[in-house]
């Protein structure tokens, strides 16, 4: 591949393969933790009370240190180095829930683990972005692969604790944990961004570079507003398809129909950009959020909801790939794995909110409080539309023209 900037080196050897084992390792971590931890606290008698202040109060910390840990990883001669410290860490966190059965040693144990990992995810997107950057790689075709790792991996605990019950629960995560470290090892070297004259200036006299930059922050933050409409959908999805007398099997089918739709998305990405701008898919996104969130508590049936979930193809994956190549537009690499952080903090805040909300309104309204997610749906695009006529014409901290808006 002829490297979109003459003036960098050819990319790595393998530089897609590498990314896609960088991102599989830790998103099928995700896979294992986020539908299941749950189920090994409630193995371990915990109150629901106890459930939800451990389940809280690592997503807290997880916000927090990810922007913190980004930070620090663009001041790295080579940011892969973070995912060692990222993964190992997080493999003596999940080897110590093997010991740990009261509320406070869980508690501590999952905060730790929760701020040690939070940069993962974030500094690989880092260097997929900085693969589109310099070499004109597709991002959708890298990042597919950490949906393909969720998907495979939620399948394989379900059918272990299926087998053997939630308690299996630390033994699985340590193993996904130690295969991290195999994706550290794996993970494309990038070294930092090779100096070019005409830019030195530009770099002494922006120093904030993108921290300072308000169209970013409110492109990000809209971003985020718009995916925490997902928010009641993740608490209180699955229990609304049971108040409408759907099956385990048939609830198992519509959430993997989202995930597949996601998964089509990213492998189509290519084709996609080419005819999209990444303003015009996230203002797509916003838009099928609203038509979503509007239809979701209606009796549409099995195929309405099927069909309802492809949205999700929109509501997240085209949200999601526009930011990312704004990103490469808009942030100088050497603050690519700060923004990262960032962008993952906004996204962080903005759902707990989201859910905190989602919890008040179905507690009062029930499914009828769906349509208020639509309204987040809304926000969102109304912020990007601003941070679109924010932009200048051309990007000061990226240095790539950017399209009008």
């Amino acid at each position: 591949m002829t490297p979109a900037n003459p003036h960098e080196l050819p990319p790595p050897r393998h530089f897609q393969l590498r990314c896609a084992l960088a991102y599989a390792a830790p998103i099928g971590v995700n896979g294992i933790i986020l539908p299941y931890f749950p189920v090994w606290l409630d193995s371990l008698r915990f109150s629901d009370v106890e459930i939800g202040v451990i389940l809280a109060l690592p997503m807290i910390v997880r916000i927090i240190a990810a922007p913190v840990v980004g930070a620090i990883a663009d001041r790295l001669q080579e940011r892969a180095n973070v995912l060692y410290w990222s993964g190992g860490l997080s493999l003596l966190t999940a080897i110590a829930l093997f010991v740990a059965t009261g509320f406070w040693p869980v508690l501590i144990i999952y905060s730790l683990q929760a701020a040690v990992f939070a940069a993962y995810v974030p500094v690989v997107d880092s260097m997929a972005v900085s693969g589109v950057r310099r070499w004109g790689f597709q991002y959708g075709a890298l990042r597919v692969w950490g949906s393909v790792g969720f998907v495979v991996m939620s399948l394989l605990m379900g059918q272990l604790i299926g087998l053997w019950g939630g308690g299996i629960l630390p033994l699985v995560a340590a193993i996904a944990f130690a295969f991290t470290l195999v994706a550290a090892y794996v993970a494309p070297r990038l070294g930092r961004k090779r100096p070019r004259p005409e830019t030195a200036a530009q770099g002494r006299r922006l120093a904030w570079g993108a921290w300072g930059r308000l169209d970013l922050h409110l492109l990000m933050i809209g971003a985020s507003i718009a995916q925490a409409g997902h928010a009641m959908f993740y608490a209180f999805g699955a229990i609304h398809w049971q108040e409408q007398g759907f099956s385990g099997t048939e609830i198992g089918i519509l959430w993997s129909t989202a995930v597949i739709a996601e998964i089509m998305v990213f492998f189509a990405s290519g084709i996609i950009a080419r005819r999209l701008t990444p303003w015009t898919m996230m203002r797509l996104g916003c838009a099928v959020g609203v038509l979503r969130w509007m239809l979701f508590p209606m009796p549409l049936g099995f195929a309405g909801y099927l069909a309802l979930q492809s949205m999700h193809a929109f509501t997240f994956t085209f949200l999601h790939i526009g930011v990312q190549h704004k990103l490469v537009e808009m942030v100088q690499e050497e603050q690519e794995s700060s923004m990262q952080g960032i962008y993952f903090f906004y996204n962080g805040a903005f759902l707990a909110l989201a859910t905190l909300l989602s919890g008040v309104l179905y507690k009062y309204y029930g499914a009828a409080s769906f349509p208020a997610m639509a309204i987040a749906a809304v926000a969102g695009l109304a912020t990007i539309a601003l941070a679109a006529r924010l932009q200048p014409q051309r990007s000061a901290a990226g240095g790539k023209t950017v399209e009008p808006s």
